[in-house]
Formats: C-alpha cells, structure tokens, sequence
C-alpha cells in the first residue's frame, strides 16, 4: 500500500496495553485519519492476536517494530508480520545493509508465497527524540542531517521503500532521492500542542508543504479530551495550511 491509496496521510500513533482503550481509540478515530500505528508497547501486550483486532475495523496498519537484530532474525520477524498484512513496518537502519536487504527479500518473498501484500519497510533514521547531544553520546555524528543522509542512502540501497525521519530532514531526502522514497515523519505537532519528549518537531501542513508522504501523531489525539475532534482539527489543518481559532480541540 502506497500513500496515493491512502484516504489521509495522517497515522493515528495509538500506544498503551490496554486493548480497550486501544479499541476505543481506533474506533474515535475512524474516516478521520487514513491509518493506526501500533507500537512495541502495544504488541508486547497483545501480539499478533492485538493486531488482527485492531486491523479488523478496516484501517490501514502500521507497525512500527523498529525492528533491530542479526539479519537472519530480521528476516524471520519479517516473515511472522507479513500474514497480518501492515501497510508499513519499521527496522532499524543502523542494523546495516545484510540486515536490510535480507528483511527486503523475506517480505517479498512472503508475500509472494502467500499471496497477500507486500508491507512496505521503513528504515528507521534518527529518532526524533533524539539531538546533537544525545547522538554524541552514543558515539555517532552530531549532526542528525549527515547521520540521517547516511543512513536514508543505505536504506535505499538495500531495496526498503522508504524512511522515518524527522520534519527538518523531508526536503533534503526528497530532493536527494526523489518522488517514489517514501519519507514518513514523526515528531508532528499541530500548531495548538506541545512538543512533550520531541525535539525536532513541525505542524502537519508544514510537513506535508515540504514533501512528507505519512505523517505520525500521537498524543495531540490520543491524550486529548475528544480524539474524534483533534483528529479533525489536524485534517483541517491539512487542509487549510492553518489552525481554525474555532474548533481547537
């Protein structure tokens, strides 16, 4: 699944273990935003069973597994996803090139096997939580825009489809790698939220103007007193470039 099939770019990041309260997010949600994003805290509660739940109210799903190990237990993850058929799935990019290309060729091959679609892998970048700080400490460089290029020309390399970056990054990687990579961004703050533990953050029109295919929000519609209204407040502006004063959730 492509972000042209998509009814709306905007993924609803839907992260607890309660099943219920994860139920009643979706459903809060549903014909507002274009798909769900669940995460390891949710699939660590609930697994593929979870999954199969969620993904039957008929959105579009995201796992985002960020998945990072040898090659051959990549793969192997790989091919346990595929039969839930996610739209996306998420691996580490640090994980480097035989560990990218092998998750590359057990999706494919899965799905071919099992006739169902093929998720698209997105190769995770530098997360957005993450600042010239934190990437010293960990001994890589500073600079999150050479670490993300690095990184985002590897994932291309080895046949993902794709990237997680943060807003700062969208109009150098598009430029860089054109029109078909897609570049999905989390750290999305409409203009009336906080960043929280973001800190490379934009507004979801702004994204958008730069080149993102599939923007990530989670808490300024989870956390909100009607997620129905944040999420429609996001999708106006979307489509107004702007924040309506009237209807801020």
């Amino acid at each position: 699944m492509g972000p042209e099939t998509l009814s709306s770019p905007v993924f609803c990041a839907i992260d607890t273990v309660s099943l219920d309260a994860a139920m009643g997010l979706a459903t809060s949600v549903l014909d507002i935003v274009g798909g769900l994003k669940l995460g390891l805290e949710f699939y660590s509660a609930h697994g593929p069973e979870g999954v199969r739940r969620v993904a039957g109210l008929g959105m579009p799903v995201f796992l985002d597994m960020k998945l990072h190990d040898i090659p051959n237990t990549v793969a192997g993850a790989i091919r346990a996803l595929v039969p839930l058929q996610p739209a996306f799935v998420t691996l580490h990019a640090s994980g480097g090139r035989a560990m990218l290309e092998e998750a590359a060729a057990a999706a494919r091959e899965t799905a071919e096997e099992l006739q169902v679609p093929r998720p698209r892998l997105l190769g995770v970048t530098v997360l957005t939580s993450l600042d010239e700080d934190d990437l010293r400490d960990v001994g890589q460089d500073p600079e999150p825009h050479h670490q993300v290029d690095r990184l985002a020309t590897l994932a291309m390399e080895a046949n993902l489809d794709g990237v997680v970056c943060s807003s700062h990054e969208i109009e150098h990687l598009r430029r860089r790698f054109g029109p078909h990579f897609l570049l999905v961004v989390p750290g999305i703050r409409p203009s009336w939220a906080g960043s929280d533990d973001q800190k490379r953050v934009m507004t979801p029109a702004e994204a958008m103007a730069k080149g993102a295919d599939v923007l990530v929000i989670g808490r300024p519609i989870t956390r909100a007193t009607d997620p129905s209204a944040a999420a429609r407040q996001v999708a106006y502006e979307l489509t107004e470039g702007r924040c309506g004063p009237a209807n801020r959730p």
